[in-house]
């Protein structure tokens, strides 16, 4: 299953509007068929993986990160129906799908075919995986990652406004590995002004993808941008990647709609300089704590990467 979920990943962002799921076929001991969400939300992971699997699939065992859809659509049939057709044996199912359409219902038809069906396996993982379309099928909202690119001291510019570059190459590439996973990405209106960013992907192999490009602000857009007056007007995206100027980032942590941080710090010391945050509307220091749970940490070259998740009940 722990596979099945990393192939998940694979569909991200490329399959919104559809969840991004990974699924594995095994026979025998052996994987003989694996899939993952295509761009466009189609083909689905089982169709992928029940077409590499073949007549393989029939007696096997399908690892699939959501329940198999219950509802065919012209774009193609129901994923439960295909893998009761397929003849599989036994369905491992990571987390239940909450779309009202499948709901129980996947499970359910699979079960009255006189399938084995086992669920609820490793749900808080593939939860995580498919965090930005889970998020907007709970909260109608997009999925928000703020990165924060500071010296030792928390400084994200000299006082002159320099800030290149203040990380290395290898946190900078990895800036770029996280653009390629978001559909959107988000400056302020004096970060746009200062440094003219073009906000592409500059990995090889990863320089086609182009996300949208959201401007913070009150008044019009550029060419080639889309105006947000707020970060609770941000609309038709999963996935929202935060990366210019202390105002939008306090902006997106004062209003609560932060669910990852990214901060990477270089091992340098500006002194006087731009501060990475202002004010987020802290009231008292004790309701700083209990909100942010380290997920990751890492070096990068001679930076520090901590990733930290939004803990929020339930």
């Amino acid at each position: 299953m722990a596979a099945a979920i990393a192939l998940s990943r694979r569909g991200r962002p490329a399959s919104a509007p559809n969840p991004n799921v990974g699924c594995i076929f095994v026979k025998d001991g052996r994987v003989v068929g694996r899939g993952w969400t295509q761009a466009g939300g189609r083909p689905h992971a089982e169709a992928v993986a029940l077409a590499a699997a073949g007549d393989a699939a029939r007696g096997a065992t399908a690892y699939v990160s959501l329940e198999p859809c219950a509802h065919a659509s012209a774009r193609g049939p129901a994923c439960s129906d295909s893998l009761i057709a397929a003849g599989v044996a036994r369905v491992m199912i990571a987390a239940q799908d909450p779309d009202s359409r499948t709901d129980g219902r996947g499970i359910a038809r699979l079960q009255d075919a006189g399938i084995e069906v086992v669920f609820n396996v490793m749900p808080a993982e593939a939860r995580a995986a498919m965090a930005p379309w889970w998020t907007r099928q709970a909260e109608g909202r997009p999925f928000v990652t703020l990165k924060l690119a500071t010296s030792l001291e928390g400084r994200i510019a000299r006082a002159d406004g320099a800030s290149r570059w203040i990380t290395g190459a290898r946190a900078r590439a990895h800036g770029h590995l996280e653009r390629a996973m978001h559909q959107a990405i988000l400056v302020g209106r004096g970060t746009y002004e200062a440094d003219s960013p073009t906000l592409d992907v500059r990995l090889p192999g990863l320089e086609d993808r182009r996300p949208r490009r959201l401007l913070l602000t009150h008044g019009a857009a550029p060419a080639g941008w889309t105006a947000v007056a707020s970060p609770e007007s941000v609309a038709g995206v999963d996935s929202l990647l935060v990366e210019g100027g202390a105002g939008a980032a306090s902006a997106f942590l004062t209003a609560d709609r932060v669910d990852r941080l990214l901060l990477y710090r270089a091992p340098i010391l500006i002194g006087a300089g731009k501060a990475a945050l202002g004010d987020i509307g802290l009231a008292d220091l004790a309701d700083a704590h209990g909100r942010w749970r380290l997920a990751d940490s890492r070096l990068l070259g001679s930076d520090r990467l901590d990733v930290y998740e939004r803990v929020r009940e339930g």
